[in-house]
């Protein structure tokens, strides 16, 4: 059972957070899932100065240490940090007496949000391109009338507009309801030189649309691993060239959903990782954003408000602004 397997961890994390060691300890592997290479999860923690405790009711394992909170389930991918939900690769799983997380994860996922990349010296975020999804022939996802593509384009003109406010440049993939292919959007974030593409979407559900609600943001699944929704790598699990930045993809992410999470009071539905062409042909950081549920009789009348999409746009500008901070450093 797995409250016998857990039974000793709350003494190993209760030490974990005595002396933070330079590096994580080398990985052992965990036989419950063969061949792939897992970290023994007290010695993750006190390796990264995390004290943790170990919840018996639930079987959750909670990492604590000043700067932050992260907080684990067995055989669960879904965790969370400082309170917002991030997806794993594989699930957390018990094991001869001891807790093992993936050493994929460890490092493609904690790591880059426990120590946020940094920028080049000097470097700025000053130029973000706005994706407004679909448009023309493709109109998204329908609510009743409300086509998604008309209210990407809102939303988008209010980010810009906001962006503007705080001293940065927004440029937008489209103007009108106008088509464009795919690969043209990061194409023209690149040729404006923007620093971050951020492509702008409202989710629908097809089963249970009266309960499914919430905010997801969305970065490149890195070469070789499966995305959130996919127990396997898909087909063509390639290196794109949106994995040069993997880490800062995942990191902008985290901050875009975070604030939209604390300024929405939006139900949180995580950070996730997905191949998506915009995603993968962006040569900057670049995220997905899929900001609620037209299918939702509640969330899908508010996002038809302009007031709604204002707060949206706050919320995805706090979050833009996070990163910058966080990621930029002085000449």
């Amino acid at each position: 059972m797995k409250s016998a397997l857990l039974s000793g961890l709350a003494l190993l994390l209760a030490l974990a957070g005595a002396a933070a060691a330079p590096g994580v300890a080398a990985a052992p592997r965990c036989g419950k899932v063969p061949g792939l290479a897992y970290v023994n999860l007290s010695e993750w923690a006190r390796a990264n100065g995390f004290a943790g405790r170990w919840t018996r009711t639930n079987e959750t394992i909670e990492l604590r240490k000043p700067a932050g909170r992260i907080a684990l389930t067995v055989d669960s991918r879904q965790i969370q940090i400082n309170g917002i939900a991030v997806w794993l690769f594989h699930p957390v799983v018990a094991q001869a007496g001891a807790v093992w997380l993936s050493r994929l994860d460890a490092d493609l996922t904690l790591q880059p949000l426990l120590s946020p990349p940094r920028g080049s010296p000097g470097a700025r975020v000053k130029t973000v391109c706005l994706d407004p999804g679909h448009g023309g022939k493709d109109p998204g996802n329908q609510a009743g009338a409300n086509p998604e593509k008309r209210y990407t384009l809102l939303l988008a003109q209010e980010v810009q507009k906001q962006l503007a406010r705080v001293g940065l440049k927004g440029v937008l993939t489209r103007h009108s309801d106008t088509f464009l292919e795919l690969p043209a959007r990061p194409a023209l974030a690149q040729r404006k030189r923007a620093d971050l593409f951020v492509s702008l979407h409202f989710n629908g559900a097809a089963r249970n649309p009266d309960t499914v609600r919430g905010a997801e943001v969305f970065c490149l699944t890195p070469a070789g691993l499966a995305s959130t929704n996919a127990d396997r790598p898909e087909a063509g699990a390639n290196t794109f060239i949106g994995n040069r930045n993997n880490s800062r993809n995942l990191f902008l992410a985290y901050q875009v959903q975070a604030a939209l999470v604390r300024n929405l009071a939006a139900e949180d539905r995580g950070v996730r990782r997905a191949r998506f062409a915009v995603l993968r042909d962006a040569a900057m950081p670049a995220v997905l954003i899929e900001a609620g549920f037209m299918s939702h009789p509640v969330e899908g009348r508010k996002i038809l408000t302009a007031a709604y999409r204002q707060q949206i746009a706050r919320a995805i500008v706090e979050g833009l602004l996070a990163y910058k901070k966080a990621v930029e450093r002085p000449a």
